[in-house]
């Protein structure tokens, strides 16, 4: 299913550029492009290279919600907005009042968009997060001649996405950086660890699995790969090479020894999402509601502010727990690393 034990994760918003996978294919791994937060067009502009190179390559889309905000978060949204008006006055920013209406492409992402691209102008494979592509969508990705793979955090979900008829399953550990695949209310303590959680979904599901979050050195691979997965997905281990489109405060950052822990936060998106710990994430976790992507669209100018005025305190500064043994240089070098040490 995977032609590489070694995945270059999809790393939306720009950290995963056509430079990186390009790269990353041509060490040795399996390089995914990133369709969150593109248009269709720019996601065609993105992928083109991949296509002429001729190899095997994944395209990874957001799936939309379906509906509006429950009153409930819809109120916490907007005592949200009133509560991040400090934080954008201090950036010479301004809060959104609205978000796009539900009706706006950018609101599910462009998903109808790039749906039918990827119907028109089949890739090898596609894989969805944040939620399940509809069996019918599956059944006619697979027609196209696409392969199909589903995001899942848990042994629920995974059973849910082996019912639409998807050729395998990336398994997310919370250790991952960047946003949870999560689509399912969490059902308990969780998997204590990536191992662990790997091997449950084994033992529910006979799907080929790609195990991911945390996964820093090469023995932790190989320790996801005896659990039962049949290749690793790398994300933060390549935040910080020269091909990565991260900002250089966000790779700066990852090699401070300023910042000691990560946490998982809806802060930035509305969305769970493990992150460097800073000022904006201590202020703002415990009340940030469970809004995507109505937080992202709101937050968004601070951002950008902050970006722009070299202020880490204000970013989203994504980060798995293994963080500390990400390594700058070409990526080149971080896959074959972990190819030579497995």
């Amino acid at each position: 299913m995977f032609p590489s034990p070694i995945i270059a994760a999809p790393m939306a918003g720009g950290t995963t550029t056509t430079e990186l996978a390009l790269a990353a294919q041509l060490a040795g791994a399996f390089p995914f492009a990133a369709g969150g937060y593109k248009s269709a067009e720019a996601l065609a502009a993105h992928i083109a290279p991949l296509r002429a190179a001729g190899g095997d390559f994944g395209v990874n889309l957001f799936v939309p919600r379906t509906g509006p905000l429950p009153s409930g978060d819809a109120a916490a949204l907007e005592r949200y907005r009133r509560e991040l008006s400090a934080d954008a006055e201090a950036l010479g920013a301004v809060v959104p009042a609205v978000s796009p209406p539900q009706e706006d492409p950018r609101s599910t992402d462009y998903w109808e968009e790039k749906v039918e691209l990827l119907l028109n102008e089949p890739v090898p494979l596609l894989s969805f997060t944040f939620g399940l592509g509809p069996a019918a969508l599956v059944a006619r990705l697979h027609k196209a001649g696409t392969r199909v793979v589903a995001s899942v955090t848990s042994v629920p979900e995974a059973l849910a996405a082996a019912e639409t008829g998807v050729d395998a399953l990336v398994v997310q550990h919370s250790n991952a950086g960047g946003h949870s695949a999560a689509f399912l209310p969490p059902s308990g303590a969780g998997a204590p660890s990536v191992l662990e959680l790997v091997a449950a979904v084994r033992a529910a599901v006979g799907l080929p699995l790609a195990g991911a979050g945390g996964i820093g050195t090469a023995a932790t691979a190989r320790a996801v790969l005896a659990a039962g997965a049949e290749a690793v997905q790398l994300g933060t281990a390549l935040l910080r090479t020269d091909e990565s489109g991260a900002r250089a405060l966000h790779k700066d950052a990852l090699a401070d020894p300023q910042f000691s822990e990560t946490a998982v936060t809806r802060a930035f998106t509305g969305k769970p999402a493990r992150a460097l710990v800073n000022g904006f994430v201590r202020r703002h976790s415990a009340t940030a509601p469970n809004a995507y992507p109505e937080v992202h669209f709101a937050t968004a100018p601070l951002r950008a502010a902050a970006a722009a005025a070299g202020d880490r305190e204000m970013l989203n500064l994504w980060a798995g727990t293994a963080w500390q043994s990400a390594q700058s240089g070409p990526v080149a070098d971080v896959v074959k690393g972990f190819l030579a040490g497995l």
